[in-house]
């Protein structure tokens, strides 16, 4: 074989590798976790010790010669990262407010580490706020494991936001975010944040829990209980006398597999109440025993076990045996195989909240994106997915998504919108960053139905839970996937709607006659490029509906088999600032020309999307890039 001959060869070789390795499902490697804690809570002071074992197993590629913790109660301090930002922030979170500044020696919260080691040998380390930097002794090479063993002291702060003790309805403990955890390591390095009150990244793994406190306390955490029996606590329904062993102190005793967190409640009066999801996980219902909650918890748990079937159908299966609703916290909060929530409510608000919160379970607890970094792809699409569920639960009365596409408009015309790219701690205003991760999140879903379609985007959502369930998705692989159920591009819609905060607004600009057909010239005012449904409704109740696909689509949307005649236009591409539509009839015979009847499309300015005209429009050129 000839000198060429062999380098071609190797080259078709090379490019036949690379296209296998391509070619292969991609499968992230993610980090894991095993924790076994043993907590002494002392009621009295609101302190407890705690000893944590940790095997920490590296399966990524790199050498790790640090690792970090994040000791959440520290940001209950005065003069802390969050106490800053709420005092500096120009909307400050009406919970915190200046609150921190003021806290008393026992009101604050902390988590002291008294001592640290690896494999036996003590550690060197350094807290920073609310983390803790932490030399180790030896790296953990890739594809190995190290043990961690800590103790620490930590207090638990009065109720201010999210965790905490003796919350405004008189839950003794929300304890959230509570122990020394971990911080993720994945294909992007440390993500050691600092907790200013925004959003949780964790490793997933298994939770050993052991809790000793007060005999009159009854707990609720994730995962479940080992010992029932050993502490007289038989899942009894609420209102039962429990006869517990006479001691001061109970243990309990928690497992939960394959989760990224662990958090618990405990109250002197809790109820109780169980109720089974067919071919779905326990409900577990943790409530105070107080008439004014008990009617809408009990009237709501059918309609949960309903969110949950629904769910389970159109979004994926919930992969663990049990979920509680407990009540605590300052509002409604997502965590693993659970949810704390505020309990005095209507049963429209308690099954609105728990509802959203328990969707959480999927994007938050299963998908589990970086929220710091992709908050919407866990908030966006928790409301999208609430929005749905409630239409099912309680009827369809229009477009279920109508109050987050107000939500966007409103702070687009305010002109104080972030793009959804900002890191969550990093927008300047809490309005900012609500209306990102929540609003326009669910509208980036909502309104991909109008580019791929609703089955499409069904479709997707399905498969985007199965194949990325478990591995930290971020927006790319996300977007992969809805391309391949559309067979359309949309690295376009991404870049457009995730990463830059330009809007939509396309309009009619004018409608003539021209040879006994109608020539309808649009124009594109706003800086992100759409395609375009145009429905047309004569005056003899025939309807007529010119799909204009947009050029960087590469596809078509696919046409729904119960829509008005579907006519395929020419493709409008981006550049052009207008496009012009031959439409069969004359204009005496048109009764109506509309631009996304879904409604959809996050068009701006829906005024002019609609001929006959109802005021004059003056059609600028295309705004400036914001």
């Amino acid at each position: 074989m000839t000198k060429f001959s062999i380098c071609t060869a190797t080259f078709y070789m090379l490019v036949a590798l690379h296209g296998q390795v391509q070619s292969q499902p991609l499968n992230r490697w993610q980090q894991r976790v095993e924790y076994t804690m043993n907590i002494n809570m002392d009621v009295k002071t609101n302190r407890f010790d705690g000893k944590q074992t940790l095997v920490y197993y590296n399966n990524s590629p790199d050498t790790l010669t640090r690792v970090f913790y994040h000791l959440y109660f520290n940001a209950f301090q005065p003069g802390s990262e969050m106490d800053i930002r709420s005092r500096t922030i120009e909307d400050p979170d009406g919970r915190v407010g200046d609150r921190i500044v003021g806290l008393k020696p026992d009101e604050i919260g902390f988590q002291e580490i008294k001592s640290l080691r690896q494999d036996g040998k003590t550690l060197q380390y350094h807290t920073e706020g609310t983390i803790l930097e932490v030399k180790l002794d030896k790296p953990i090479l890739p594809n190995k494991k190290t043990v961690f063993e800590m103790e620490f002291l930590a207090q638990v702060p009065i109720q201010i936001r999210r965790s905490g003790r003796d919350n405004s309805e008189g839950i003794r403990y929300t304890m959230t975010q509570w122990y020394p955890k971990i911080c993720e390591y994945d294909y992007q390095g440390w993500h050691a944040n600092p907790y200013i009150g925004r959003e949780f990244y964790g490793v997933w793994g298994d939770f050993d829990v052991k809790i000793n406190i007060d005999a009159s306390y009854l707990i609720a955490a994730t995962g479940t209980l080992q010992n029932p029996d050993q502490i007289g606590y038989g899942y009894e329904k609420a209102g039962q006398k429990v006869n517990r062993p006479s001691s001061d102190k109970l243990l309990w005793h928690f497992k939960a597999a394959n989760v990224h967190d662990f958090a618990w409640g405990a109250d002197t009066e809790y109820a109780h109440d169980i109720v089974q999801v067919p071919d779905g996980p326990t409900l577990h219902f943790y409530y105070k025993k107080n008439a004014n909650y008990a009617r809408s918890w009990k009237e709501g748990q059918p309609y949960i076990v309903k969110a949950f079937q629904f769910m389970n159908k159109y979004f994926g299966k919930y992969p663990y045996e049990q979920f509680s609703v407990i009540q605590g916290g300052d509002g409604g909060m997502e965590y693993a195989m659970s949810t704390m929530i505020t309990g005095n409510r209507s049963l429209g608000s308690f099954v609105g909240v728990t509802v959203h919160e328990l969707i959480h379970s999927w994007f938050q607890g299963v998908l589990a994106s970086n929220e710091s970094l992709y908050a919407w792809m866990d908030e966006g699409f928790t409301e999208y997915a609430s929005s749905l569920t409630m239409a099912e639960l309680f009827g369809n009365n229009g477009n279920p998504f109508d109050g987050n596409y107000a939500g966007y408009f409103a702070i687009v015309r305010r002109d104080t919108e972030e793009p959804l790219s900002t890191h969550a701690d990093h927008f300047h205003t809490n309005r900012a960053y609500g209306t990102a991760a929540y609003s326009k999140g669910c509208v980036f879903l909502a309104q991909l139905r109008y580019v791929i379609g609703e089955e499409a985007v069904a479709k997707g959502m399905l498969q985007y839970f199965n194949t990325w369930k478990f591995q930290h998705p971020n927006v790319n692989d996300f977007i992969r996937i809805m391309e391949k159920v559309s067979d359309i591009e949309l690295d376009w819609y991404k870049e457009y709607f995730v990463n830059t905060t330009y809007t939509v607004d396309y309009a009619i600009k004018s409608v003539e006659e021209q040879n006994g057909q109608t020539l309808l010239t649009l124009q594109k005012i706003g800086d992100m490029p759409m395609p375009l449904d145009v429905l047309v409704t004569y005056k003899n109740g025939k309807k007529m509906l010119y799909y204009i696909p947009l050029a960087l689509m590469r596809g078509e949307k696919k046409l729904v088999s119960n829509n008005p005649e579907r006519i395929l236009s020419l493709d409008w591409p981006w550049t052009y600032p207008s496009y012009q539509l031959n439409i069969a009839g004359k204009i005496s015979e048109i009764e109506k020309i509309e631009i996304d009847p879904s409604q959809l499309m996050a068009d701006l300015e829906r005024a002019n999307n609609v001929y006959p005209f109802q005021e004059e429009f003056t059609f600028p050129a295309n705004k400036d890039s914001k």
